[in-house]
C-alpha cells in the first residue's frame, strides 16, 4: 500500500498507544516516518529493519526541540499525539499541580509545535493533525484539567489554520478527538475509574462506549485524513471505532 509514498510523516508521541498505531499506519502506507518520543527503548521496538521508521528521542514539551526537528526532517505530515496521563480523582482531591498536568504538557506541546510549523514554515501542501480528545466535547470530571486542555488543543489548531490561511502558507491544520478507549495505557485506567463512578461493571461501561478506538483505527483515520483534499478537510473530527466523523 503506497498511498503516502514519497511523503515524510513526523509523529510526536509515537512510542505507545494511538501514536504508535499512527506511526505504523503511516509506514505501511508508504511514508518515510520519523517517530518522536522520550522513551528510547520503546522507540527501538518500533524501528525495525525495512520499516521505513526512524527515531528521535526527545521531550516534545522542551521549547528547544520542535524547531530543530522540523528543520532537520521537513515533514509533509506532522502528527501531534503526545500527552500526559491525567491523575484520576475527583476535583476536590486535586492540587493545582495535578489539575494542570495536561495544560503543562499537552497544551504546551501543541503550542510549541504549531507555532514552529507556522514560523518555519512547513512547505505548502503540508498537513498538521493534532490529537485532542472526545473529552473536549463532554467533559472529564475525574481528570482535572484534562478536558479543558484538550479543548484548547482543538482551539489552537483552528487558530493555526486561520493564521496559515491569512499568510497564504498552504498548510492545513486539523484536530482529531478520539473517544475514550480502553485499548491504550492512557484510557484503560479511565474506563475502570468511570465504571466505578457510575456503579456499573467495566463490561457494562465498555458496552455503552460502542466500538473501541484502537491504535489500528487511529492509524487508519490519520492516513485517510492525510490524504483528504485540503479544500474539503474539516477543522475537527470526532474519532470513533467506526472512523473519523467531521464536527461542525
Amino acid at each position: 500500500m503506497d498511498k503516502l509514498a514519497g511523503r515524510k510523516a513526523l509523529v510526536v508521541g509515537a512510542s505507545r498507544g494511538l501514536g504508535r498505531g499512527i506511526a505504523e499506519a503511516f509506514s505501511r502506507a508508504g511514508a518515510d516516518v520519523v517517530a518522536v518520543a522520550r522513551d528510547g527503548a520503546l522507540l527501538d521496538e518500533l524501528v525495525r529493519p525495512g520499516s521505513g521508521i526512524s527515531a528521535e528521542v526527545a521531550d516534545a514539551s522542551d521549547p528547544a526541540v520542535a524547531r530543530p526537528l522540523l528543520e532537520r526532517h521537513h515533514p509533509d505530515i506532522l502528527a501531534l499525539v503526545a500527552g500526559a496521563s491525567p491523575p484520576l480523582q475527583p476535583l476536590q482531591d486535586h492540587t493545582w499541580e495535578t489539575f494542570s498536568v495536561n495544560w503543562n504538557t499537552d497544551v504546551q506541546i501543541g503550542f510549541l509545535w504549531l507555532r514552529e510549523a507556522l514560523l518555519l514554515p512547513l512547505t505548502p501542501g503540508s498537513r498538521v493533525l493534532v490529537m485532542s480528545s472526545g473529552a473536549a466535547l463532554g467533559g472529564s470530571p475525574l481528570s482535572g484539567g484534562y478536558a479543558g486542555a484538550k479543548a484548547t488543543l482543538r482551539f489552537i489548531a483552528d487558530y493555526a489554520g486561520q493564521e496559515a490561511q491569512r499568510a497564504g502558507l498552504g498548510i492545513s491544520f486539523t484536530a482529531v478527538l478520539p473517544r475514550l478507549t480502553d485499548s491504550t495505557d492512557l484510557g484503560r485506567p479511565a474506563v475502570i475509574a468511570y465504571a466505578a463512578r457510575a456503579g456499573i461493571s467495566q463490561e457494562q461501561y465498555r458496552a455503552q462506549m460502542g466500538a473501541p478506538v484502537t491504535p489500528a483505527v487511529a492509524g487508519k483515520a490519520f492516513v485517510e485524513l492525510a490524504m483528504v483534499d485540503p479544500a474539503s478537510v474539516a477543522k475537527a473530527y470526532l474519532l470513533t471505532g467506526d472512523g473519523p466523523q467531521p464536527l461542525p
